[in-house]
């Protein structure tokens, strides 16, 4: 089976990469070309490389043509723009499109914390999410009324090299540094709210056996572990992994949005909320599938990742800004 990836090199891409090949799946990485924390990050051996720009149709159009896939997916779609350029440009060249949209798209506040594929999707807090929801109608319509072999699938929050956190660090070392040095960090509500982190590998599982099979199209799914934890936690695994004892501030949601704006989608259009998510559909249509990496095994390894080499140890300095400048908000607040 032949399969293009365009981008294929992030957290959670990477996972997949290396399950596809190891399945035998003759895979190809369409990228405009290395990032700077791509740099940092192993070769994936045995994928094909393209060269073009995601967003240059033209440029886009040229590398492909000639070639047809058994399946496209597509990690860096973010607008209705997007996905309308990718019905335009692989109509009839795949039997099977995947557009990675997010959990995050799922209604919000949720009228129940068990989340199934048919929960509605509405999200009023955040920006990423109502385009994820516009892209996923898009290609909805498209499969209707065009034939275009439409599947979506909506990771929450899924990790391998970055941190499953809502306030402190995603892509960079901030969180664990601060961790070590025994910093004040700061836990949304009073941190006792459920959420599900899952393992790029165990979602991988999942998505490698989606892929090139008919029944799927038209469907959405997501793929996440069945393990639930509070943020207290997820914070807390975090930190006994660095061999440390977390230094945590309770701030309501609704405090920090007011403080820093900025996290508004990411918390009252995410993680404020408790969800719970029902794997009962990826588990039908890839049998035998099953999450099996525990947080507190799963993030050993994302901390070896950072080990492994210095340079990805990156200390953000407007990360460290923004918590201080909402403690110190919160401190003064409280008296």
């Amino acid at each position: 089976m032949r399969v293009l990836f365009i981008g294929g090199t992030g957290n959670i891409s990477s996972d997949v990469s290396v399950l596809a090949l190891q399945q035998g799946i003759e895979l190809y990485h369409l990228n405009r070309g290395k990032t700077a924390r791509a740099r940092v990050t192993d070769e994936i051996p045995g994928v094909h490389s393209l060269v073009a720009d995601y967003h240059q149709p033209a440029e886009m159009k040229a590398v492909l043509a000639g070639m047809t896939f058994d399946a496209v997916v597509n990690w860096i779609a973010f607008t209705r723009q997007d996905v309308e350029q990718d019905i335009a440009l692989f109509s009839g060249k795949t039997p099977q499109y995947v557009f990675i949209s997010s959990a995050s798209a799922y209604q919000k506040p949720p009228a129940h914390p068990i989340i199934t594929e048919s929960t509605p999707l509405h999200n009023p807090y955040w920006q990423y999410s109502r385009d994820k929801i516009a892209c996923e109608r898009r290609l909805e319509e498209a499969y209707r009324e065009e034939g275009f072999p439409a599947v979506i699938v909506r990771p929450s929050l899924t990790y391998g090299t970055v941190f499953p956190v809502a306030i402190g660090s995603w892509k960079c070392y901030t969180l664990a540094d601060r961790m070590l040095k025994g910093k004040p960090i700061i836990v949304h509500g009073d941190g006792s709210s459920l959420w599900t982190v899952t393992d790029a590998r165990d979602f991988a599982k999942g998505f490698v056996g989606l892929l090139g099979n008919p029944q799927t199209l038209g469907n959405a799914f997501h793929i996440t572990s069945d393990e639930v934890l509070t943020w207290n936690q997820i914070y807390e695994t975090i930190a006994d992994a660095l061999g440390v004892k977390a230094n945590i501030v309770h701030i309501t949601s609704d405090f920090i949005a007011k403080v820093n704006p900025g996290k508004t989608g990411g918390l009252l259009g995410d993680k404020a909320w408790s969800m719970i998510f029902d794997n009962t559909k990826i588990k039908r249509y890839v049998p035998g599938f099953r999450a099996t990496i525990p947080f507190r095994e799963g993030i050993r390894r994302t901390l070896a990742w950072f080990d492994e080499d210095e340079r990805r140890k990156v200390i953000n300095a407007a990360i460290n800004e923004e918590m201080d400048a909402i403690l110190t908000a919160y401190a003064d607040a409280v008296g």
